[in-house]
C-alpha cells in the first residue's frame, strides 16, 4: 500500500511494474497485491537516506532526490525490503542552478575582458607612439613598463627611433655640405662666365648654372622639410591661405579665394605655407591661373586648388610626387621648376598626418586636394 506523503498514481505504476518484471501473478492472493511502494522528498544536495538498515543515496539535477521504498512479500513468509533513491520531477533549471550559473559568467566575462586589455593596451600604446612618431621626429621615446615582452618591445622601438631620427639628420647634414661645397664651383663658373665675349653663350651658360644652383638649394629645402623639427601651433589656416593668394594676386597672377569661415588648426605654419604656396604656384605656372578653396569635413581640413590645365595622365597622378619626377610635356624647363614641388607638398602633409591628392577634374585641367587633420 502507498506510504502517506506519496504520489498514489506514480507508487501504484511502481508496483505494478516490479510484479511485471517479478513475474508475480495478482491471482495468487492477497500478498502480491501488498506490494508497496512509497516516495518521499529529501531536500537538494542532502545526505544518503536510510530505509530499514539499506542504505542507498542519489542526487536530481537542480533539486533534490525522492527515497523510494519498496517492500514485496516472498513466497516462503519473509518480506523483501530494499530503498533507493530516484531524481526529482521538479524542473532541470532550478533557481539555485540558474544563479549559480550566472555568477560563473560573470567572472568569466570579467577575467576575460581584464586578459584581453592586459594583451591589447600595450599594442595600442605601440601604434600610438609609432603614428606619432610618422608626423613629428621630436616624438619623445615610449615608456618602457609593463611586463618583460612589453618593456623589450618599447625599447626596441625606441631604439628603431633614434636611428631613424639619425638617419634623417645625417642625411640633412650631408646635403647641406654637398650644396656647399657645389656653390663654390659654381660661383667660380657664374665669374668665368662673365668673361665669355659671345652674350649668347654667356647667357646660356648663366642661365644653366641658375638652374644648378636653384637644384641645389631646393634638394637641401626638401631635405631639412621632412628633417623640421619645428613646433605646432593654433593657427587660421583660412587666413594663412587667403594671404597666399592676396599675394599673388597683387603680383598680377589670375588666382582666386573662394570666402570661407575661419578654420583653426595645429599647424607648423611655415611648413603648411610653404605647402599651399607650391601647389597655387604649379597651377599658375602650367594652367596660368588657380582657384582656391578651404572647407571643414568632418574632423579634416580641406584645402583644394583647381586650374584649368592640360591635367596629368592617370597612370602619372601617384608618379608626380616622387622627388625630380618631370613631366617632359607639360611641365619642361622652361616653365620652371624642378619637380620637388609636388613631392615637398606631399613630405609637408604627411608630417602634419594629412593627405595630398591630385585628380584631373571632369571639365578640363587639374584639382589638388590637401586635407588635414583639424
Amino acid at each position: 500500500m502507498p506510504a502517506d506523503g506519496g504520489d498514489t498514481q506514480a507508487q501504484r505504476a511502481i508496483a505494478q511494474f516490479l510484479i511485471d518484471r517479478l513475474g508475480l501473478d495478482a491471482a495468487r492472493g492477497p500478498r502480491v497485491s501488498a506490494i508497496s511502494a512509497s516516495a518521499a522528498m529529501s531536500p537538494p544536495f542532502a545526505g544518503p537516506p536510510m530505509a530499514r538498515g539499506a542504505m542507498m543515496h542519489g542526487y536530481g539535477v537542480g533539486g533534490g532526490v525522492r527515497n523510494l521504498q519498496v517492500a514485496i512479500p516472498l513466497a516462503d513468509g519473509p518480506w523483501l525490503v530494499f530503498a533507493t533513491a530516484l531524481p526529482d520531477e521538479s524542473p532541470m533549471l532550478s533557481w539555485q542552478f540558474l544563479a549559480s550559473m550566472a555568477t560563473m559568467v560573470l567572472v568569466t566575462i570579467a577575467a576575460t575582458i581584464w586578459a584581453v586589455r592586459s594583451m591589447t593596451t600595450p599594442l595600442a600604446a605601440l601604434s600610438a607612439a609609432a603614428e606619432r612618431f610618422g608626423t613629428d621626429l621630436a616624438a619623445p621615446p615610449m615608456a618602457e613598463t609593463g611586463s618583460t615582452e612589453v618593456r623589450r618591445a618599447a625599447r626596441t622601438f625606441n631604439t628603431m627611433q633614434a636611428r631613424l631620427r639619425e638617419l634623417i639628420e645625417n642625411r640633412t647634414r650631408m646635403l647641406a655640405a654637398i650644396s656647399h661645397d657645389l656653390r663654390t664651383p659654381l660661383t667660380l663658373l657664374r665669374l668665368r662666365s662673365e668673361t665669355v665675349p659671345d652674350v649668347a653663350e654667356r647667357d646660356k651658360m648663366q642661365a644653366t648654372i641658375a638652374e644648378m644652383d636653384a637644384m641645389i638649394g631646393t634638394t637641401l629645402a626638401f631635405a631639412r622639410d621632412e628633417a623640421t623639427t619645428a613646433p605646432r601651433r593654433m593657427t587660421d589656416v583660412t587666413a594663412l591661405v587667403a594671404a597666399l593668394v592676396d599675394d599673388r594676386a597683387d603680383a598680377g597672377f589670375a588666382v582666386a579665394f573662394a570666402p570661407a569661415p575661419s578654420l583653426v588648426a595645429e599647424v607648423r605654419p611655415d611648413a603648411l605655407k610653404r605647402a599651399i604656396a607650391n601647389l597655387i604656384d604649379n597651377a599658375l605656372k602650367y594652367a596660368g591661373a588657380a582657384r582656391v578653396a578651404i572647407r571643414a569635413d568632418g574632423a579634416a581640413l580641406v584645402v583644394t586648388v583647381d586650374d584649368d590645365g592640360p591635367g596629368i595622365p592617370e597612370a602619372d597622378l601617384e608618379r608626380v610626387f616622387q622627388p625630380f619626377y618631370r613631366l617632359e610635356d607639360s611641365r619642361s624647363r622652361e616653365t620652371g621648376g624642378i619637380g620637388l614641388g609636388l613631392a615637398i607638398a606631399l613630405s609637408i602633409a604627411q608630417s602634419h598626418g594629412g593627405t595630398l591628392k591630385l585628380a584631373n577634374r571632369s571639365e578640363g585641367g587639374l584639382r589638388a586636394t590637401l586635407s588635414l587633420p583639424i
